[in-house]
């Protein structure tokens, strides 16, 4: 599947909840192929950011290609070119559907293919995710965490997206799982796949997955820049204060 080409970008982007304010200025621009990291601990603003750039959120600060997404019908190419993975493998799954079933469905709506075409393609990409036929008609209460987690990106790579969110998509998981499903967006993403956006407040995750960072605090980009370039010499004093807390818990 074509890859339609891509670009988010926030310009001086302000956002409140009523009259409590959680953006503050923050200018990004994120475009297919990129692997980025948004990282800061609970409350710095990271996931109300990242609903803002798949349009779950809407401002006018916001682009897609250049036009807010207020401006995007919900059935349009750029809509379906941006996927979210998210945090619970379980909760984003309907517990009545198969595997095969939720990621055939996506594959019919999202992805534009015919309803007797979208089986046999939701089981090439429930391959691609390491489930096999066997396991392709359980429901999600029938399989693990981490396979229920295959199957959420399975469906997102349904849509044929441009850019792939996750919203801590391996902190649910248990520490081997993780791995597993870091390799697996590693080897998904970038290059000639889908571009990746990992929000997170795990250092060593984002580490592994992407090329460009934002720091944030308090609703602001505190610190940019190269991943390991950050993360190897962190400027901010937050940033250095997160690159220490990662330290310690690694060698607790």
């Amino acid at each position: 599947m074509t890859i339609t080409p891509l670009t988010l970008a926030t310009k001086q982007l302000d956002f409140s909840y009523g009259r409590r304010q959680v953006l503050h200025s923050i200018d990004l621009e994120i475009s297919s192929g990129d692997r980025v990291g948004i990282v800061g601990e609970s409350g710095s603003g990271k996931t109300t950011l990242a609903k803002l750039l798949v349009g779950v959120l809407s401002s006018d600060l916001v682009t897609a290609n250049g036009r807010p997404w207020s401006r995007w019908s919900r059935r349009s190419e750029v809509r379906r070119a941006v996927q979210l993975v998210q945090q619970d493998p379980y909760a984003s799954l309907t517990p009545q559907l198969s595997a095969r079933s939720t990621v055939a469905e996506a594959a019919r709506v999202a992805g534009g293919i015919p309803r007797r075409q979208a089986g046999e393609r939701a089981l090439q990409l429930l391959d691609s995710v390491g489930i096999d036929a066997r396991m392709a008609d359980r429901r999600p209460g029938e399989l693990s965490g981490g396979q229920c987690q295959r199957v959420s990106i399975a469906r997102a790579l349904a849509a044929g997206p441009s850019v792939l969110f996750g919203d801590e998509p391996t902190s649910a998981l248990d520490l081997s799982v993780q791995a597993q499903i870091i390799n697996l967006l590693l080897g998904l993403t970038g290059d000639h796949g889908p571009g990746l956006v990992l929000i997170s407040h795990d250092i060593a995750v984002v580490a592994h997955l992407t090329e460009r960072i934002f720091v944030m605090q308090g609703g602001r980009i505190v610190e940019q820049g190269p991943t390991h370039q950050v993360l190897r010499s962190p400027q901010h004093e937050y940033t250095q204060l997160l690159c220490r807390a990662q330290l310690l818990q690694q060698a607790a």
